[in-house]
């Protein structure tokens, strides 16, 4: 960016406190025709498979931070109304704390990035960052923190974030596209102020990397007249032939193969070379995710050269984003296209084998879009509910430089850093923010328990 450039974009930054000064960004309160979030609910269902809705409810009731995880509908319309400087961004769209974790780059290095792009779609780049708040705040609720402890977690998320982001504003354009956040760095600055110390950490390395095709392979499948077979675990695991008792099995396996070529065709070339390298063998639907239940999810088993040469991969519907209706609609008419562009374009390294599919006249007659990944690539999570305040803290620090990495890659990384400034006080508006949306979450994780106590939503027994 040359000099007046930059100048230009900074000032752009600045004036935007004008339209939306920072403490602004503190306030909330739901107005008075705030919409029923059991309703928006309700109608996410309407396109969903209904056997399984009462499993979503039931995951939602465990908690409210498990509500939090399946809401992301009602908060995108909570957010709607709420200032915004008018700066934007490629969002994720769902950037709660548990769709942050760890997996393996191209080059098998684990890194740590955002690795939930549901809802993805350039937005206010405020919207992703106050859902990263304010579930930290639900979380350490969740953990039973007290207030202060709380509004340090939250502060350190922002903070990381507005000091990522003015450093990446001083950064070439292609540098800030290398830029990314390796695990085991990033576990070496965990460990000093991890109360469990080493030996905790590096066995939570060594199991991600063991999560492999080879370790899904072992625990998902089992060999059936001597042909590898995923296992029927329902609702939670279904072979297809389970599904569509009755067709002949040289039908289920053309169409397979006829997704499978269609996804291909969205592959680059030397992707394609690899996926040439396995054959389909057989695929089951595999229910995922707590705001995700219901949705039509699949996992597809593929044997290359033996059997050690595994590869599963998960088909997973997309619809249109929970952002759409107020940030307006996608560039790309294929719901599973905007998924795979928009993790590109957010993720420091991404799988190699995104793509994407469409199949007419699926479930109820309907036209769906999926996009296709990889299921097990050396993935690691945090268990959120074990963190002491200390880790939660050193978590949402790496949470919020990660978010500013992928905001910074698409939006104008100089006029959202002059905008934020050098102060804390987004980060103290953020943490007031965060608190009463809290607040809220909770008054809506209350009606969810007396729609099911009412009969009006039905879930699943604990």
């Amino acid at each position: 960016m040359s000099v007046v450039l930059e100048a230009q974009a900074v000032q752009r930054g600045k004036a935007a406190r004008a339209m939306a000064p920072r403490s602004s960004h503190g306030e909330w309160a739901a107005p008075a025709d705030r919409a029923d979030p059991i309703a928006i609910l309700e109608a996410q269902g309407a396109t969903r498979i209904a056997a399984l809705l009462p499993l979503r409810y039931e995951r939602m009731l465990v908690s409210p931070f498990t509500f939090f995880r399946g809401a992301a509908a009602i908060m995108a319309a909570d957010l709607a109304p709420t200032p915004t400087s008018g700066l934007r961004a490629q969002l994720c769209g769902d950037a709660h704390l548990s769709n942050f974790g760890g997996f393996a780059a191209p080059d098998r290095t684990l890194v740590f990035d955002l690795n939930d792009f549901d809802e993805t779609l350039p937005g206010p780049w405020e919207w992703d960052l106050k859902r990263l708040a304010a579930s930290l705040a639900v979380a350490g609720r969740d953990r039973g923190f007290e207030h202060g402890a709380r509004a340090d977690v939250v502060a350190a998320a922002v903070r990381s974030y507005r000091l990522a982001m003015r450093d990446f504003a001083g950064m070439r354009t292609i540098d800030v596209w290398y830029a990314r956040q390796e695990v085991e760095p990033l576990f070496e600055r965990w460990v000093k102020r991890a109360d469990g110390g080493r030996r905790r950490l590096d066995k939570a390395l060594t199991k991600a990397r063991a999560k492999d095709s080879m370790r899904a392979f072992a625990k998902l499948t089992h060999d059936v007249d001597g042909r590898p077979r995923i296992v029927s675990a329902p609702p939670l695991i279904v072979p297809v032939e389970e599904l569509a008792p009755g067709r002949a099995a040289e039908e289920l396996e053309m169409g397979l193969r006829r997704l499978v070529a269609q996804y291909a065709e969205t592959l680059p070339d030397d992707r394609r070379a690899l996926l040439d390298g396995y054959e389909p063998v057989h695929f089951a639907h595999k229910v995922v995710g707590v705001g995700s239940v219901g949705a039509e999810a699949w996992i597809v088993l593929f044997m290359g050269r033996d059997a050690s040469d595994p590869l599963f991969l998960q088909v997973k519907e997309a619809t249109a984003s929970v952002l759409e209706p107020y940030a307006g609609t996608s560039a790309y008419a294929h719901a599973g296209r905007r998924v795979v562009e928009g993790q590109r374009l957010m993720q420091a390294a991404g799988d190699i084998l995104l793509g994407w599919l469409r199949v007419e006249r699926g479930r109820d007659d309907r036209t769906r879009d999926y996009y296709v990944r990889q299921l097990w690539d050396a993935k690691a999570s945090a268990q959120i509910d074990a963190l002491p305040a200390s880790e939660l803290e050193a978590y949402a620090e790496a949470c919020g430089w990660t978010l500013a990495r992928a905001h910074a890659r698409s939006g104008d990384r100089a006029a959202i850093s002059a905008y934020i400034g050098n102060s804390d006080r987004l980060d103290r508006a953020l943490v007031r923010f965060a608190e009463a949306y809290a607040d809220q979450n909770e008054r809506d994780f209350e009606a969810l328990q007396a729609a099911a106590a009412s009969g009006r939503i039905v879930a699943s027994a604990p």
